[in-house]
């Protein structure tokens, strides 16, 4: 009996951190099959994102406040940095 029904928001809450959770996995999977570089670096921000919004989801706001621009900005940043210094095709 301590069993109590979950609550309609609560439901809409798990099901919208189960898409954002596959389509980060999508993103990932996109980031490591493509061959070109600059694309792969915005699939992993675009999965960086992805992971902020769950920390707010999840109640941790703090982690997902210091997680947008360390990974969404500033690591993609760098990454293009390298990316022009180099080629921006994988070789086989």
């Amino acid at each position: 009996m301590g069993d109590k029904p979950m609550l309609p928001g609560e439901t809409g809450v798990y099901l919208v951190m189960a898409i954002i959770s596959l389509l980060s996995v999508v993103a990932v999977y996109m980031a490591v099959k493509t061959r070109d570089l600059v694309k792969a670096v915005i699939y992993s921000a675009l999965q960086s994102g992805l992971y902020s919004i769950l920390y707010f989801l999840l109640l941790a706001p703090d982690i997902g406040l210091v997680y947008i621009p360390v990974a969404v900005g500033l690591i993609p940043g760098v990454l293009l940095v390298l990316i022009s210094k180099t080629e921006r095709w994988e070789k086989e």
